[in-house]
């Protein structure tokens, strides 16, 4: 299981909203298989809707 809050504390380079989304497309093709979203992202470009863009971007990440 892949927690955001992992995420965030692993990949301390990430700097936007975008780079978090280019980070979880990257896992996934990787082979993680599960993502648990657990807080909100700090960045202040952090969409409304973050979380059906996160989930989105990890569950497609083939297209």
């Amino acid at each position: 299981m892949l927690y955001l809050s992992e995420v965030l504390m692993q990949e301390h380079e990430l700097s936007c909203f975008a780079d978090l989304v280019a980070n979880l497309k990257q896992r996934a093709r990787n082979g993680a298989m599960f993502f648990q979203i657990d807080v909100r992202p700090p960045f202040p470009d952090t969409p409304n809707d973050w979380e059906d863009r996160l989930e989105s971007a990890f569950t497609s990440h083939d297209r």
